[in-house]
């Protein structure tokens, strides 16, 4: 890819409206981006890495390799925060176990690149060869201007997500305050008190409750207790 096809993937990716469609344009680029086979995009959620989006069943295969085998380019790119170029997989003595078995998959060459922005690791994007190919420098430093594309959309991705789901947790929340204040005659201060004190005594996220009680219009397992006007 030169800079005017970088640039035209940087708008398309700023039109995208959610984290999901953002991937699939991502995954869309990566294999154009070093006209490779096949391309995935792993990413570390709550300190566990899985596959975000893969262009062939066969690369989320490899992904689960590495995951079980505990072993493999993609996380050791996460891990130590580095790029690792495999020219062929079944000779590689880096990670032998993963190694053989990626290519009886049919996956021989690999490059993986850190995602990463602010100092947090993302994940990481891999290219794959199906046939043996010694990925050069300009290969490398294309997947890192990649990569740096990669990184800015899934953080502004990730981060209005995360706002979407706080302004709609917050709007359920009021929608289940409301219903209580009305069937039980509570404040609003003491509508939130019965909820927040009812998901910590049952270990339910408050979200979670406001949306069974928006749903069945209750409480569950509703008790006198749990609704006292005096929480």
């Amino acid at each position: 890819m030169d800079s005017a096809e970088f640039a035209e993937m940087a708008r398309s990716l700023q039109d995208e409206p959610d984290l999901a469609e953002t991937l699939d344009t991502l995954i869309d680029y990566a294999r154009e981006c070093l006209s490779c086979d096949q391309a995935g995009i792993h990413l570390v959620r709550n300190r566990e890495v899985e596959t975000a989006a893969a262009t062939d069943p066969v690369v989320r295969a490899a992904d689960r390799l590495q995951t079980e085998l505990g072993e493999g380019p993609c996380l050791q790119a996460i891990w130590s925060e580095e790029i690792f170029v495999v020219g062929d997989t079944a000779t590689d003595p880096r990670w032998p176990a993963f190694g053989a078995r990626a290519a009886e998959l049919g996956l021989r060459s690999i490059l993986s690149v850190r995602l990463h922005s602010g100092g947090q690791t993302l994940g990481a994007i891999n290219f794959y060869c199906g046939q043996i190919r010694e990925f050069d420098r300009d290969d490398v430093a294309t997947a890192q201007i990649f990569a740096q594309h990669a990184s800015v959309a899934l953080a502004t991705a990730k981060r209005e997500e995360g706002l979407r789901l706080a302004i709609d947790a917050r709007h359920l929340i009021g929608q289940a305050q409301g219903i209580l204040m009305e069937r039980f005659g509570l404040s609003a201060d003491k509508a939130f008190a019965v909820l927040r004190r009812y998901s910590q005594d049952k270990n339910v996220k408050l979200r979670d409750l406001a949306d069974e009680i928006v749903r069945t219009r209750q409480l569950p397992t509703a008790s006198p207790v749990a609704v006292s006007t005096d929480a």
